[in-house]
């Protein structure tokens, strides 16, 4: 693949390209007229990435990969910004870069490019062949996270043609689906390319379709699986059972003795005792954000829910913290009963963290709580990534929350992402510099799910969002 693509002209927007001399509001002059002129390229767009089927968790798409990140290198040239893309140790990363000028602010936006993988057989259309449904964009990764990607890159078009005095670059990667495994030795070591004074993400879900939503921390992730191992071989029930251990009940009883399955409460002594508190004015504005029980059951297909209280369910999504069992391995999985005892069997699990938790401490808790009571259970911990708080206040916030006003006409609600993004850890940690979440996807969109789609009203205000926001950027004092 091409290291370094020079840039070369992309399409320009209409009216005065002189930004900087007449003022923010020079720049959204024109904006209404540009972003309905350019649906057609944004569709064009999309449905090259989407029929790249870059599924990272699948060493068969391999070629996907690389097809995708040269996808992307073109078009991130074609809107007038260079482009190279970055060999890691595992998938690339692709870098755009709009440059005003070294004495300019820089803003750097992080996406990702990789998909899940899809069946064919789970959905009504091609999966990697973009469908469109009038306003509806079917095809995986329409929205997770090509849509929302080529959101920005429109606006950044925009701006890079009326030369808005900001820097700004893109950060597109191929592996967050599988972890980011990659991602923090690429950030060392362009580190001195990377300087910048803000980041923005946008690869989070709205909680309701007509109220935005701008989070502002991220939990954390601890996964790790307990094995135990009685025997050499299966053997019949009628003559072991009674006497031979069984791994598989073991396990479901050690579960059961770390979190209680009828409430949820983790079981496990000292597992919430780092939680920080939500306040009421934040719990106040996760219930603000739109939040509607029947709508969240049915959008997640949902028939149960431990807790109905809207309340009670977003501060269990957004501030606490989780154990789940995600599945077992061993003994007969096949069609009707086999009447044998396994030698042995796993349990895979997870714990999502909130501030001030650690991976490392709380998978310690919990692997000395088990072995403490089972010596001769393995248990190993497979990754973990901390949680993120970032701030609910000040310049950056306010920024990002007028441009929600002016691009969908409402202010936003400020709350927590319940899933976890570790790119957002590593930015964090090594550029130093504020990171805020303007995400575009929806509920309904379908993150990970079968019949996954995006939605132009989304993108559309998305692109208003995003230009209304590197405006602010552009005029903030250095």
């Amino acid at each position: 693949m091409p290291d370094d693509i020079p840039a070369r002209g992309g399409s320009h927007a209409p009216g005065d390209r002189n930004v900087a001399a007449a003022g923010p509001d020079a720049l959204l002059a024109g904006l209404d007229d540009y972003v309905a002129a350019s649906r057609p390229e944004f569709e064009r767009r999309l449905r090259e990435l989407v029929g790249a089927a870059g599924v990272s968790a699948d060493p068969a798409h391999a070629p996907d990969i690389v097809r995708t990140a040269e996808l992307a290198a073109g078009q991130l040239r074609e809107a007038g910004l260079s482009a190279r893309i970055v060999p890691t140790a595992g998938n690339p990363v692709v870098v755009g870069e709009y440059l005003a000028g070294p004495s300019r602010p820089t803003v750097t936006i992080y996406n990702h490019l990789d998909v899940q993988p899809a069946d064919p057989a789970e959905w009504v259309t091609e999966p990697f062949q973009l469908t469109v449904d009038g306003d509806r964009y079917v095809g995986r990764g329409s929205t997770d996270d090509k849509g929302p990607a080529l959101t920005a890159l429109q606006a950044a078009q925009y701006a890079a043609a009326r030369e808005l005095p900001l820097n700004i670059r893109f950060l597109w990667e191929l592996e967050e689906e599988i972890g980011s495994p990659n991602f923090e030795a690429f950030v060392r070591a362009e580190l001195p390319r990377l300087a910048t004074d803000s980041v923005l993400v946008s690869d989070t879900i709205w909680i309701a379709a007509d109220r935005p939503a701008i989070d502002y921390g991220l939990r954390g992730l601890v996964t790790f699986e307990v094995t135990i191992e009685t025997g050499t071989a299966d053997t019949h029930s009628g003559l072991t059972g009674g006497p031979a251990r069984n791994p598989l009940t073991e396990l479901a009883g050690i579960v059961a003795e770390c979190v209680d399955p009828a409430t949820g409460k983790v079981l496990v002594p000292g597992f919430a005792d780092a939680v920080a508190p939500v306040s009421a004015d934040e719990l106040d504005d996760f219930v603000a954000s739109g939040f509607d029980v029947d709508v969240f059951m049915a959008a997640h297909g949902l028939t149960a829910l431990r807790v109905t209280d809207a309340r009670e369910v977003v501060r269990r999504i957004m501030a606490e913290p989780t154990f789940e069992v995600h599945g077992f391995t061993g003994g007969y999985t096949g069609p009707g009963v086999k009447t044998v005892v396994p030698p042995r069997a796993t349990v895979k699990l997870s714990a999502r963290i909130v501030p001030h938790q650690q991976p490392a401490e709380v998978f310690a808790l919990v692997r000395d709580f088990i072995t403490t009571r089972h010596p001769d259970a393995r248990v190993e911990m497979e990754a973990g990534l901390p949680p993120y708080l970032g701030p609910r206040t000040g310049p950056h916030a306010e920024l990002a929350a007028n441009a929600v006003d002016f691009a969908f006409g409402r202010r936003p609600a400020f709350v927590r992402e319940g899933g976890s993004i570790g790119a957002v850890l590593t930015m964090d940690q090594y550029l130093k510099a504020p990171v805020t979440l303007l995400g575009l996807s929806l509920p309904s969109h379908g993150y990970h799910a079968p019949n996954e789609h995006f939605d132009w009203t989304q993108a559309a205000g998305g692109i208003r969002m995003f230009t209304h926001y590197f405006g602010g950027l552009a005029a903030q004092p250095r």
